[in-house]
């Protein structure tokens, strides 16, 4: 089966010679369903390979990312920055 699940995997099919768009990683450190360590190898993967990325690992909240509405527009905002930031490029 890994054969198959690598044919797909975004981990294992991310190329250094591709130009790919600057991509947002969001995780929680409490997450109980992903553990962020998917996120964080893909980011040190990305940017090794010279990609621009953006990341953030909240430490409070769990798979939501976020335990209360304060958190949560923390997140909205860092999300929404971010649309912004890419949408109002050059």
């Amino acid at each position: 089966m890994f054969e198959y699940l690598q044919s797909y995997s975004p981990y294992h099919n991310v190329k250094k010679d591709v130009k790919y768009p600057e991509v947002f990683f969001l995780t929680s450190t409490k997450d109980d369903r992903v553990h962020p360590g998917h996120a964080r190898k893909m980011v040190a993967k990305m940017k090794a390979q010279g990609h621009r990325v953006y990341y953030f690992e909240n430490m409070e909240g769990g798979h939501a990312g976020a335990t209360d509405n304060s958190g949560r527009a923390k997140l909205w905002a860092l999300t929404f920055t971010y649309f912004y930031k890419m949408l109002t490029k050059n």
